[in-house]
């Protein structure tokens, strides 16, 4: 994560914003009043899509099974239907 304070954040926008799109790379703004975090819009997406997953207790529960399942029971990726 990326620490800077409200001055260079604004000194660098444009650098700061390209870093944290090209690479995923949070952004923490420190200021006087409290931090806020920067995110690339994909992280964003991605962060919205697991709370809403783990939100769903059946579908939590299926990704822990998933997760607990030996790769030995699993079916090769060339198999799977779509």
């Amino acid at each position: 994560m990326i620490n800077t304070n409200a001055t260079n954040l604004r000194k660098n926008l444009f650098g700061v914003l390209e870093q944290t799109i090209k690479y995923n790379e949070p952004v923490n703004v420190s200021t006087k009043d409290g931090n806020a975090v920067i995110l690339s819009e994909e992280e964003y997406n991605s962060l919205t899509e697991t709370l809403y997953l783990v939100s769903n207790p059946t579908m939590k529960q299926e990704i822990i099974d998933g997760l607990n399942t030996p790769i030995s029971d699993c079916i090769p990726a060339d198999e799977v239907e779509w």
